[in-house]
C-alpha cells in the first residue's frame, strides 16, 4: 500500500506541466513556478486531467493525445473577422496587424478574456473597402495531436 497521495476527482494539485503540438511547445511551467489547480475547474483539458486520475504524488510522467482529443477538432465557424474599427475602439488596433500575433479581447461583460491569432489582414484596399482583421479563436491546439508532460509535487484531496 503506498503511502504517497493519489490524483481523484477534485484534487488539489502543485505540478509541472508541458503541453507540446506539432509545432513544438505551448505551455510549460518547467523552469518557472509551478502551476496550482484544482480538477474538474476547467483549468485544464477534461482529456488531459483524465490522464492525472490515479497518478501518485511525485510521479512525473508523459503522454500522448490524438489529434482533437485534449482540445476538439478545429471548428471553421471560430475563424472570424473583426473590423479595424472594434479593434481601435477596445485599444487593439495596434497588436493586431501582424499575421501569428495573438491579441486577447475582453468578454462582452469584462469580467474575463478571451485570445484569437490573426490570421490575415484585410486593408483599405479590399474589395469592399473594409480594413478588418481575421483572427482564429480555436486553442493552438484544437485539432492536433498532442504531448502532455506532468511532474505532480503535490496532491491534496
Amino acid at each position: 500500500m503506498s503511502s504517497h497521495p493519489t490524483v481523484q476527482p477534485g484534487s488539489f494539485l502543485t505540478l509541472h506541466y508541458r503541453l507540446s503540438g506539432p509545432q513544438g511547445e505551448v505551455v510549460s511551467t518547467f523552469g518557472g513556478k509551478p502551476a496550482t489547480l484544482s480538477l474538474g475547474t476547467g483549468e485544464l483539458a477534461p482529456a488531459v486531467e483524465a490522464r492525472l486520475l490515479g497518478l501518485e504524488e511525485g510521479t512525473r510522467a508523459s503522454f500522448e493525445l490524438a489529434p482533437g482529443e485534449a482540445y476538439g477538432e478545429r471548428n471553421p465557424d471560430m475563424l472570424q473577422w473583426v473590423a479595424r474599427k472594434l479593434l481601435d475602439d477596445l485599444g487593439l488596433a495596434g497588436e493586431a496587424c501582424t499575421v501569428g500575433e495573438v491579441v486577447t479581447f475582453p468578454t462582452p461583460d469584462g469580467q474575463a478574456t478571451y485570445a484569437g491569432a490573426v490570421r490575415e489582414v484585410r486593408g483599405p484596399g479590399s474589395a469592399d473597402g473594409a480594413e478588418a482583421v481575421l483572427f482564429d479563436f480555436n486553442h493552438p491546439l484544437a485539432g492536433q495531436p498532442v504531448s502532455f508532460e506532468v511532474e505532480l509535487i503535490g496532491v491534496l484531496d
